[in-house]
């Protein structure tokens, strides 16, 4: 399809979201619109639009493309997705409830109550960094698409590339903030799970199966596969390892990270947050599924028509390029359109939220904006939008530097980074519901916080020599959370009676 058509297709989407946005924001664009929507958001419309942040365009891209690779994933991601779900219902059980009992904006917030100011700046900073490479890495992988079908044939380069993106994600997000997001990622969600549901549809016909052929296709095929129990110790792709990796990372990634949080956070109470959650399981589960028949779909057309894994500029294959280039090089036409539309409001359903979160994060664990009385709301609001600009453009060097060293599928990335980044959130946390009797050394948590990861990452690279051929996948995250545990267990000491009064 043509790159003009493609792109004055995504300039037409975008006018609509800015559009959106001036309604939602003309009203009122001050702090409280921002962060938390003034606590006035409809659940059902926060569990839809959750979706698309949820999933992003790494689920839209990699998780298909993953079904084929060279290490025979095929459905393995589903065992993934199953931990997912069970963490998703410990969030709803367990942080949600603390989080509204304490009636926050920031949930680093709960570390100061607990723990100190230097852990609560800790945690804050964690997050900050894990959600800035994690919406660069989302954003990055829409961008390689734009440019590969669109912009390079323009002579656009890419880092212009993402600076357009950026602005358009800017554009409408920089008044209204949350407010204008639970409407924008509704829309969005709508687009994407239609365009799951459509390109199905487009595979099968290309095919001549109907769906209860094509769902027997699938099930005969080499590529649905769900679970794997062999060879625990060697096996990244155990079940064990992948439900338990699951699990902690959906604890991590989800329930201690600001920006899926900042949306539970802008219903009413806590009933409506949890029926919520428990909603956009249920759905998230099933979306994911139906991606990876999407991924099989794609490798059983591959193969019948002759085409090989795509190439990146060094020659190394990029099962990430898959879907786009069958459905913008040999479906073409509503096919073509219809993959752009999901692709473009998977990712930039993740992108404009993990922005607004970055920036509330940074104004409230930092800049101190719930407590600030020496500045006027208009103050505030100009500072706000400083600090927008400022995550955009580290937001646009993270891109940058990732291009230049990435050689892996976006998914793989992204879970890999969590295992490393989050894994101390998750041990701050605990240690602060768990051990309530004990005080910290409040100086000492952020080398905690930094000799964890670097002791998981040496964990990870001799696993097989220092436990006897035990190779770690994701369930890493949950040693890297133990580790900060125990650090902080070492150097804490129990309370006084005045302390616990």
């Amino acid at each position: 399809m043509s790159p003009t058509v493609l792109l004055s297709f995504i300039i037409g989407y975008f006018l609509m979201l800015i559009i959106v946005a001036y309604f939602t924001s003309r009203k009122s664009s001050d702090n409280a619109t921002f962060f938390i929507a003034n606590r006035s958001s409809k659940w059902y419309l926060v569990a839809f639009g959750m979706i698309g942040t949820a999933l992003s365009g790494v689920t839209f891209i990699s998780v298909p493309g993953e079904v084929g690779n060279l290490a025979g994933s095929q459905f393995r991601y589903f065992q993934f997705v199953l931990g997912n779900a069970v963490g998703y219902f410990i969030v709803a059980g367990i942080l949600l409830p603390l989080y509204y009992r304490m009636h926050l904006i920031s949930i680093y917030e709960v570390i100061e109550r607990t723990l100190g100011k230097v852990s609560h700046k800790t945690a804050a900073a964690i997050f900050l960094i894990s959600r800035t490479i994690g919406s660069a890495f989302r954003l990055y992988l829409v961008a390689i698409v734009l440019q590969r079908f669109i912009f390079n044939e323009m002579g656009v380069p890419f880092w212009l590339t993402i600076v357009i993106c950026l602005l358009l994600i800017w554009g409408y997000t920089f008044k209204g903030g949350l407010k204008t997001i639970i409407i924008t990622d509704t829309l969005q969600t709508l687009f994407l799970v239609t365009s799951v549901f459509l390109s199905i549809y487009f595979i099968c016909n290309s095919l001549h199966l109907n769906i209860g052929e094509a769902f027997t296709s699938i099930k005969n095929s080499n590529y649905s596969k769900i679970f794997f129990t062999h060879n625990f110790i060697t096996n990244k792709f155990h079940f064990t390892k992948q439900f338990l990796g699951g699990v902690f990372v959906t604890i991590g990634m989800f329930g201690l990270d600001q920006d899926l949080m900042q949306k539970n956070l802008s219903c009413k109470n806590l009933t409506d947050a949890q029926k919520n959650m428990l909603t956009f399981t249920f759905v998230f589960v099933i979306i994911n599924l139906f991606f990876l028949s999407v991924g099989a779909l794609l490798y059983i057309y591959a193969n019948k028509m002759g085409i090989a894994i795509p190439v990146d500029a060094t020659g190394a294959q990029r099962t990430d390029y898959l879907f786009p280039e069958i459905a913008l090089n040999f479906f073409k036409g509503l096919p073509a359109i219809v993959f752009m539309l999901g692709l473009t409001a998977a990712t930039f359903a993740t992108t404009d939220s993990g922005l607004t979160a970055l920036t509330t994060s940074f104004c409230v664990d930092f800049l101190n904006f719930d407590k600030n009385k020496n500045l006027t709301e208009k103050q505030l609001v100009r500072k706000r939008t400083y600090v927008h600009i400022f995550f955009s453009i580290i937001i646009l060097l993270v891109i940058l530097l990732f291009n230049a060293i990435n050689k892996a599928s976006v998914v793989s990335a992204i879970f890999k980074v969590a295992t490393f980044t989050y894994g101390p959130l998750i041990g701050l946390f605990a240690f602060s519901l768990y051990a309530k009797k004990r005080k910290v050394l409040d100086k000492a948590t952020p080398v905690i916080c930094i000799l964890a990861p670097l002791a998981c990452f040496f964990i990870d690279k001799y696993s097989a020599v220092l436990f006897d051929g035990y190779v770690f996948a994701d369930e890493l995250i949950i040693v890297n959370g133990l580790l900060t545990f125990i650090g902080l267990l070492l150097t804490s000491k129990k309370k006084t009676s005045k302390e616990n009064s």
